[in-house]
């Protein structure tokens, strides 16, 4: 399937929180960076409509730790229309609509990523190795789209080559369930099926399935 190398990237940063979908009300971290997260990553490194991020596997390099902390969070969101019909005085004040929640997130998170540049069908005649090549300039340079983070946008990622040293840990867990992936319908409603696969850290690595 693959004629090409896995492009390779390291994200790191001091928080991390990749949030179980099944947890309603207070965020709760998987242990390791999901593929729909690091796909993110990935896109606001470099993104463009004539490919996607396939994410081959993720390695571990720090140990797994977690932390709990309590954010302050709105309950409810103002919706457009509603906005439209606000008088001169009318407003969203985030001082009522406040509630404390619990966060158990991940600290001090280092991977090494490895994906591949899936042209999509419309892309016809395009080498993906110029794809290639400008993606491994932007992550030399540090340069992003947008500053990529670790599963919430308050989680802040750092970016690079991995180094020498740079080793997956040895470490062999079973995760259980995890999300793969969210497909939307193609009404336009905005609604995600999230799917889901048996998880297994293998000598610090995740392996991704490529179809579910």
């Amino acid at each position: 399937m693959y004629n090409e190398a896995p492009l390779v990237v390291k994200l790191w940063g001091d928080l991390a929180c990749f949030t179980r979908p099944e947890m309603k009300v207070e965020r709760v971290s998987y242990p390791v960076m999901t593929p729909s997260a690091a796909r993110g990553a990935l896109e606001a490194i470099f993104w463009k409509p004539e490919f996607s991020w396939q994410i081959r596997k993720i390695g571990v390099l720090r140990p797994i730790r977690y932390f709990s902390l309590l954010r302050n969070e709105v309950t409810n969101k103002a919706s457009v229309s509603s906005i439209r019909n606000w008088g001169p005085y009318d407003g969203y004040y985030a001082d009522v609509d406040r509630a404390q929640r619990h966060t158990l997130a991940l600290r001090d998170v280092a991977y090494i990523v490895w994906a591949d540049i899936v042209l999509q069908p419309h892309a016809n005649g395009i080498d993906s190795a110029k794809y290639r090549d400008q993606f491994r300039r932007r992550v030399s340079k540090g340069q992003c789209h947008h500053r990529p983070y670790l599963g919430c946008r308050e989680f802040a990622a750092f970016f690079g080559y991995p180094e020498q040293d740079d080793i997956p840990l040895n470490i062999n867990e079973d995760l259980g369930l995890m999300l793969f992936d969210l497909i939307y319908e193609p009404n336009g409603s905005g609604r995600g099926q999230p799917q889901f696969f048996e998880a297994q850290l293998r000598d610090g690595i995740l392996n991704i399935p490529q179809e579910i």
